[in-house]
């Protein structure tokens, strides 16, 4: 995405833009590369999920609040998935199982308080079940996991529907329910969870930001160019080909939406026991 962005934004502002991969620190080095850089708009930063909640972790101080919010882009919600011959056949199956038999139940997606860890440890805090109520086996990603689950070594994915649209699509998983607010295009025979009475969401978002005190003119004139790339159809098609949701916002729907995200996963991670100098 941020590739795709930055083409959209070269061939509009006809000024080179170059993709600079900052990687480590579960996204800690990249957002601060991003946040202390000069504030004269040659520095955008493709911000994601991780800013929500790596400050309430201790792996960084930094938070939304240290960004100008330029804008969002996407929003892929977490759903969870088995095999295609699982005796788990619905969430409720699911839900019945890991009540029964706490502990028994093995789950993966990511690593221990990644994005799709946290998801599944809200959920069941919406559901009334204890965090540690199923074997969570960390994993380097989504795929990984789903390779460990087709190969039978684990129970449960939890990740974004487009990262195993294609084991979906093959028939060799079977969704069960997704944390969205209403069914997402594409995927409409998942449920989501408020369908079957849990209300949770828990998205995977992805958005542009600028360095803390950019000048508005900068900030106008970029949110602007986002604005005409996010409505046009060449970024629809790119979605829609790699079944991306479309979640987009202004600056200011921006930052709301960051201010909500920052307090929903405060309370999961104190919950899950994720929050720095938590026993």
């Amino acid at each position: 995405m941020a590739r795709f962005m930055a083409d959209q934004l070269q061939s509009r502002l006809g000024k080179p833009v170059v993709v600079v991969n900052k990687t480590g620190g579960s996204g800690a080095i990249g957002h601060s590369e991003g946040a202390r850089a000069t504030p004269d708009g040659h520095t955008i930063t493709m911000a994601t999920f991780e800013l929500s909640t790596m400050h309430w972790m201790g792996i960084s101080e930094l938070t939304w609040e240290d960004f100008q919010p330029l804008y969002l882009l996407n929003g892929d919600a977490a759903a969870f998935f088995v095999r295609k011959d699982s005796e788990i056949k619905s969430l409720e199956d699911l839900l019945a199982r890991i009540k029964a038999s706490p502990g028994q139940i093995t789950m993966s997606g990511t690593a221990s308080g990644g994005a799709w860890d946290l998801a599944r440890a809200g959920f069941f805090l919406k559901a009334g079940l204890p965090v540690d109520s199923v074997i969570w086996s960390p994993t380097q990603g989504s795929a990984p996991a789903i390779v460990e689950l087709l190969g039978g070594h684990i129970d449960v994915v939890c990740c974004s529907l487009p990262e195993a649209a294609t084991q979906l699509e093959s028939g060799q998983l079977r969704a069960l329910a997704v944390m969205a607010p209403e069914r997402v295009a594409g995927f409409a025979d998942v449920p989501t969870v408020k369908e079957l009475g849990i209300d949770w969401e828990a998205v995977g978002w992805r958005g542009l930001c600028l360095p803390k005190g950019t000048p508005e003119p900068i900030v106008g004139k970029l949110a602007a160019e986002c604005r005409a790339i996010v409505e046009g159809e060449d970024y629809r098609t790119f979605m829609e080909k790699n079944r991306f949701a479309i979640q987009a916002g202004s600056p200011a729907d921006f930052g709301e939406f960051m201010r909500r995200q920052d307090a929903q996963w405060k309370t999961v991670i104190e919950a899950a026991g994720f929050a720095r100098n938590q026993p």
